[in-house]
């Protein structure tokens, strides 16, 4: 990877937020890592769902993953930070191929929150984690002076196993897959700027948030065979930065068709009242899939049998040329290149 030299000299909430800016400031935080992988496992260089620990003498390895969640505002259309917290993590571990096993909970908390607001958010962290069949087996909590920190912030670590065998990684399409995404897009990113004050904006949009267990579980037989090369879910930056992750690191070009991606009349109306462009809105309960193409009408059918997936569509095909690029045919027959965001254009969606 090449190091860069930054591009400001202070931090903005862009670089926190998925896009090139993002890249920037993990490459500065990450350069001067003397030990950035265990053995042959996958590592901070690789900038995948999770890190793996390839175990001695054993088939297996395990599969960790971190996250903070900032979210605001904490309850939202369609969840709140507990139920982020677990099911960000977790679905990070499922993109990797893995197994959930474990969690663990850091809760930072501002001087003054209310007693009533963290046994909702603790409530919904441990309902959703026992949903997902995970335990929670360490953590840590800190309080703030007030006005130090926004209320609260939840970090979390997911530990999970997998075959060694599974090869599903950004760096891992193929020519000739298609593109798989499991419903509509952008669905979270606004349903939380439509909740925020001060916008007046109505509506009955809520958030995608929710666990991809199911379509996990329905896919462990192609997992297993290697017909998913790779699984993402399009978090900061939406669709846009996961594509061109996927195109940079794998060195190759993705076409996705305007008319086939799934997008809501709402989704659509809020982002043209803002201007924003729906492919890099996040979402919370979706996830693209790199899928070998003579397997690709069976994963798709077993994907829509599921509640969460009964919207997935094919959007697309990884191409051999046009490498390190995403282009998008238009509904009107044309072409246009989908770049990296430099970030997600709404701050703190998770």
């Amino acid at each position: 990877m090449s190091r860069k030299k930054v591009s400001s000299s202070v931090i903005s909430l862009a670089h926190g937020a998925g896009g090139q800016l993002q890249e920037e400031l993990i490459d500065f935080i990450t350069k001067n890592i003397t030990y950035k992988k265990v053995g042959k496992g996958i590592g901070v260089e690789e900038l995948d769902d999770g890190a793996t620990i390839p175990l001695e003498d054993y088939e297996k390895e395990i599969v960790i993953t971190a996250d903070a969640h900032t979210v605001y505002p904490l309850f939202f259309p369609g969840g709140n930070l507990g139920i982020l917290s677990v099911c960000g993590t977790v679905n990070d571990l499922l993109m990797m191929g893995a197994e959930p096993l474990a969690l663990t909970s850091m809760i930072i908390i501002e001087e003054g929150l209310k007693f009533d607001i963290l046994e909702k958010i603790i409530n919904s962290f441990n309902y959703k984690a026992r949903e997902a069949n995970i335990a929670i087996i360490a953590g840590d909590t800190k309080v703030m002076p007030r006005g130090t920190l926004n209320e609260i912030i939840m970090a979390t670590t997911g530990i999970g196993i997998k075959d060694k065998k599974i090869k599903i990684l950004d760096n891992n399409l193929q020519p000739d897959d298609k593109i798989i995404v499991t419903g509509s897009i952008g669905d979270h990113g606004t349903a939380l700027i439509s909740s925020r004050e001060g916008l007046n904006i109505s509506s009955d949009l809520e958030s995608d948030l929710a666990l991809l267990l199911d379509i996990y579980n329905i896919l462990k037989s192609d997992i297993n065979n290697n017909y998913i090369h790779a699984m993402k879910d399009p978090t900061r930056g939406g669709i846009a930065s996961a594509l061109n992750d996927w195109a940079m690191k794998s060195n190759v070009g993705i076409m996705v068709e305007e008319d086939k991606i799934p997008i809501k009349k709402q989704v659509n109306a809020v982002c043209e009242m803002l201007g924003l462009d729906p492919y890099t809105i996040a979402c919370e309960g979706r996830a693209l899939l790199s899928v070998d193409p003579n397997h690709v009408e069976s994963i798709l059918e077993k994907i829509k049998s599921t509640n969460i997936g009964s919207d997935a569509e094919i959007i697309g095909q990884v191409k051999a040329e046009n490498s390190k690029k995403v282009l998008l045919k238009t509904i009107v027959g044309g072409t246009r290149f989908i770049d990296m965001p430099l970030g997600e254009p709404i701050p703190r969606i998770c």
